[in-house]
């Protein structure tokens, strides 16, 4: 976390990001040459739920080829965000056009033509290349998708009706490795909308002026108005007039829901303008147009004159409408401001998904796009629905949780004993009488159906930004969200119109599109804002730390805790539940430049070497250096020292110098060597630069591949034709390995050939062991460089708590007496279902005969499966 000092801040910068041997020669794309993209099948996609592969020809369209940003572009972009909201930069708020965005800090024009010319050689229509240069839209079939990207597309049945999906983690060119990160979904199964349903009311409601149901109120926007202060500034006109807010919609309603709406409130003649991005997907029903409505509606409720612009675009069987009308707003530099009701789990959208999405709101900040996005309705318990009865773990929304947008959560109304409305209802059904203190939303459990509670909590994926610096910000080293909140419960529900009835609906699909109309009277007053966190926080701690006005309402009670998942509390400042707090739209407007304009703040840190867009690739048994640069500012003074941690096993890494010394402004090389053996996938590393009292950390993705095979297949085997023994090493009889043509618990079909090793752990007691080993012995020459051992593994995400292993092991006599363990133990769960390839590396026993086995070991969870086995001599 960065922390400022009171007379100093350290500022790092990483000034150059090089890979030894990947950038030294054109880029070079073999299709028989290619790695995995792993965490990019969805979890829903599972065999039990398998209904055979789709059609050849299903058509696929829209779908989105995310791209990451080259790593130094990627740091001149993160400097340059921060000279936009430096009032002393030349720079500041000086926001690009998405063309200048991709000439600045996009990929180059020859790797775009590059990727392109690949998609087409298999057939596919490009759609569209972004002006940013960070993704591509095409179009193909599910033939064409099987073809270039190695996965082929399946049915899958779940409740009644059936999905398409990729059955298996994509696959790209090697060549592509540093610039491809997947394609952004290969499935249609949908992002969940962040509303609690609607309450239709009864026909005679509009006479019963106060709106009540028992304890409970319904909010109108002049209720909203009054609870959060924006009277005032209604009076001044300040009422969003000049402005527009766009608005991410996958339905087009019919009817005149908006117009009925606005005319009931008494809110002014203000038409919202729709725009269909291609295919018009038309009216997709009440369920679909219950958040169009709300987002349309409340949006401009609050900013009542501004321009709303709902725009709709189609679902295709590989992609979101949700995506491509977010993707058409940036593109097309719609609107100051936008919002967002929908999302996924960071750990459900895999990494194609937060790659596109951390693009795209990163070139919104840039172009002055203010961002909001709900953080959910399921509390902390984010990977699960909100309509569950139990919590599956602790997760956020990945939409929500880069650091280049608000993230909006939910409060609800304490009216304890107090008397916060009115008897009768005055103009526009109005009767609140002022603000209502709140607590953190929380109708979960105790006789309520659903997880229904404030989204939040601490991203798996982004480090602390640094701007996220208030009273109460967890030193935890990652983004939390949410950034603010706004009443979201049922207890005091807001009123649209949908259906061509009044209704009433929750959740922080309400509390993103108002908090948006909020800030609209900022656009107003001040123009663009580009990222308003970075506001939004010095406003903040400024209040907190006793020195400012009261822009928030700080939320100090309740919590985001669900059924089978234990969330966060609310505490003075900020919260994982409702992050800074509720606001005082008045203040917060009219005290808006006391955070950006009368002083200059201190520059943003950008030691910030890459982020979930950016990747280091090595190919295993390669050597990459990363060269991390420092600089200070201020009185700062003293050493500074550099370390990193989470490397995987088989690759070091060291800074040289390890300690930049006073003036603490220099460069240090980061070398990593690995070796042959590492397993191949993504791990996320932490550097870490302390000094001065002061702690900065940046995270850097590393991708590991595997070796290309060049040389001699010493042995191929699938199982199918024996020679494979089995060897017990626990004292209970009950751990086996068999021979099976089709596995269950889970299930799995061969990776190929007509067999594959089974071994029993849903059977075998915990700690129960046996080897199967290989009865031939297999000569390695004396002459090899690298002698590998690979095989393929069945991975699935069922029991989560099991930790049965499967370790590559050796032994150079025959009669299975005593084994040498190589390579490293491979868990058999993972986050997503298929099968994938690990290796050990055998050649320090070159020039011997050895005799290859596998141990399981049971921790009584799922059976593990085991497939061809392949001995390399390169």
């Amino acid at each position: 976390m960065h922390k400022i000092m009171s007379r100093f801040v350290a500022v790092f910068y990483a000034l150059a990001v090089t890979l030894a041997a990947s950038m030294a020669y054109a880029r070079t794309i073999d299709n028989n040459n290619r790695i995995a993209l792993p965490g990019n099948v969805h979890p829903s996609a599972q065999t039990k739920y398998d209904a055979g592969a789709a059609s050849d020809t299903l058509p696929l369209t829209n779908m989105v080829l995310s791209l990451t940003v080259p790593q130094n572009i990627q740091t001149q972009l993160e400097e340059f965000l921060a000279s936009q909201q430096n009032p002393s930069s030349s720079n500041y708020h000086k926001w690009l056009a998405p063309a200048e965005f991709g000439a600045q800090f996009g990929n180059s024009a020859e790797d775009i033509t590059t990727t392109t010319n690949w998609l087409k050689s298999f057939g596919f229509t490009i759609n569209a290349v972004s002006g940013s240069r960070t993704w591509i839209n095409f179009s193909g079939t599910a033939a064409m998708v099987k073809a270039a990207f190695g996965t082929p597309i399946h049915n899958y049945t779940i409740n009644g009706r059936t999905y398409t999906a990729n059955s298996q983690n994509p696959t790209i060119p090697a060549g592509f490795s540093d610039l491809i990160a997947g394609v952004v979904t290969l499935h249609n199964f949908p992002r969940g909308a962040m509303n609690t349903g609607a309450k239709t009311l009864a026909a005679d409601v509009p006479s019963k002026p106060e709106y009540t149901n028992g304890s409970s109120h319904y909010i109108a926007p002049g209720d909203f108005a009054t609870i959060y202060d924006l009277n005032p500034l209604y009076s001044a006109g300040i009422t969003g007039n000049g402005q527009t807010i766009a608005i991410v919609g996958r339905t087009h309603p019919s009817g005149t829901n908006w117009a009925n709406f606005r005319s009931t409130m008494g809110l002014p003649a203000n038409p919202p303008q729709v725009i269909i991005n291609g295919p018009d997907p038309g009216d997709l029903g009440a369920s679909e147009d219950l958040e169009a409505d709300l987002d349309v509606e409340w949006s401009g409720a609050v900013a009542k004159n501004a321009t709303i612009k709902f725009v709709v675009s189609k679902s295709t069987n590989s992609t979101d409408g949700v995506d491509l009308s977010a993707q058409y707003i940036v593109e097309n530099n719609l609107a100051p401001l936008m919002s967002v009701s929908f999302g996924a789990c960071e750990a459900q959208m895999g990494t194609a998904e937060n790659t596109f999405y951390n693009n795209l709101w990163q070139q919104a900040a840039a172009q002055g796009i203010s961002v909001f996005v709900s953080s959910g309705d399921s509390g902390a318990a984010g990977c699960s629905s909100s309509g569950s009865t139990t919590g599956s773990g602790l997760g956020v929304n990945g939409l929500a949780s880069t650091p280049y947008n608000v993230a909006v959560g939910g409060t609800e109304f304490n009216e304890g004993s107090g008397s916060y409305w009115n008897s009768t209802n005055g103009t526009g059904d109005t009767s609140a009488k002022s603000y209502i203190p709140e607590t953190a939303w929380n109708e979960s459990g105790s006789g309520n159906e659903g997880l229904w509670s404030s989204g939040g909590g601490v991203s798996i994926i982004y480090a602390k930004p640094s701007w996220q610096v208030a009273s109460g910000v967890p030193s935890d080293g990652m983004r939390d969200v949410p950034d603010v909140a706004l009443t979201s419960s049922g207890h005091d529900a807001y009123m649209i119109v949908s259906q061509g009835q009044l209704e009433a609906v929750s959740g922080t699909s309400a509390a993103s599109p108002s908090f948006a109309g909020i800030m609209a009277l900022v656009v107003q007053k001040y123009g663009r804002q580009g990222n308003p966190n970075l506001s939004l926080y010095p406003l903040a701690k400024a209040q907190y730390g006793g020195s400012g006005v009261a822009a928030f309402h700080d939320i100090t009670s309740g919590n985001n805790s669900v059924p089978g998942v234990v969330g966060y509390t609310a505490g003075t400042g900020y919260d994982r539940v409702t992050g800074l707090g509720s606001v005082d739209a008045n203040v917060m407007v009219t005290k808006w430049t006391s955070s950006t304009g009368s002083t200059t703040p201190a520059p943003a840190p950008t030691f910030k070497l890459t982020d979930s867009a950016s990747t280091i690739s090595l190919v295993a048994g390669n050597n990459g250096t990363l060269t991390v640069g420092t600089t200070t500012s201020g009185s700062f003074t003293g050493s500074i020292t550099l370390s990193i941690s989470g490397l995987p096993s088989g690759v070091s890494a060291a800074f040289s110098p390890a300690t930049i010394t006073t003036p603490s402004s220099g460069n240090s090389t980061l070398t990593f060597a690995s070796s042959p053996s590492t397993t191949p996938g993504t791990y996320l590393l932490t550097i870490t630069a302390a000094g001065g009292g002061m702690t900065q950390t940046a995270s850097v993705s590393l991708t590991m591949t595997a070796p290309p095979v060049t040389g001699t297949t010493l042995v191929t085997d699938n199982f199918a034709g024996g020679g494979w023994d089995t060897l017990e090493t626990s004292a209970i009889d009950s751990a086996i390995w068999g021979l099976v043509a089709k596995g269950s618990t889970p299930t799995a079909t061969p990776y190929t050939g007509s067999a594959m090793a089974e071994f029993n752990s849903a059977a075998a007691k915990t700690g129960n062991q046996a080897v199967l080993a290989r009865v031939t012995g297999i000569a390695l020459p004396t002459t090899a460089k690298m002698v590998t051992l690979k095989f393929w593994m069945y991975h699935d995400n069922g029991d989560q708590a099991a930790t049965d292993t499967l370790q590559p092991v050796i032994s150079m006599t025959k009669n299975l007496s005593t084994w040498t363990k190589v390579g490293t133990a491979i868990s058999r769960y993972a986050a997503t279902n298929g099968w994938a390839q690990a290796n050990a590396d055998l050649t320090a026993y070159k020039g011997q005969t050895v005799y290859i086995g596998f141990l399981g070991t049971s921790a009584h969870g799922e059976n593990m499966y085991l497939n061809e086995i392949t001995v390399t001599d390169q």
